[in-house]
């Protein structure tokens, strides 16, 4: 199984990006894929989660993040709008059973993609 996440770039504060995770090496539409964050001298962090009938969001990116998949293209969406500066972080998409906040529930991940919101 492998995991690409990619559409990370440099933003003002107030704009917009979109992630994309491309998978393969599985049934993808079978498995739940999750996106997670670390911030220099922070731990991973959970941002949203989407299986085939469920979605989950962190209280913190609620409302501005839309999460989304395409299974006939492999791929899983995170829409961030209204970004902040605290939204600056190394992003990763990880597959696994369930839609779950926890990181140890996923055993696929990607390699990262770095998000900066300037103000």
């Amino acid at each position: 199984v492998q995991l690409q996440a990619f559409g990370g770039g440099l933003v003002q504060a107030g704009g917009s990006l979109r992630l994309s995770c491309a998978a393969s090496g599985r049934t993808f539409s079978s498995y739940a894929v999750g996106w997670f964050r670390q911030a220099p001298g922070k731990e991973r962090e959970f941002v949203a989660t989407i299986s085939r009938w469920f979605t989950y969001y962190a209280d913190s990116v609620k409302g501005r993040f839309t999460i989304s998949r395409d299974n006939a293209k492999n791929t899983v969406y995170l829409e961030m709008n209204s970004l902040k500066p605290e939204d600056t972080a190394v992003y990763y998409c990880a597959q696994g059973r369930g839609a779950d906040s926890r990181a140890s529930e996923y055993d696929y991940w990607g390699q990262g993609t770095q998000v900066t919101v300037s103000s």
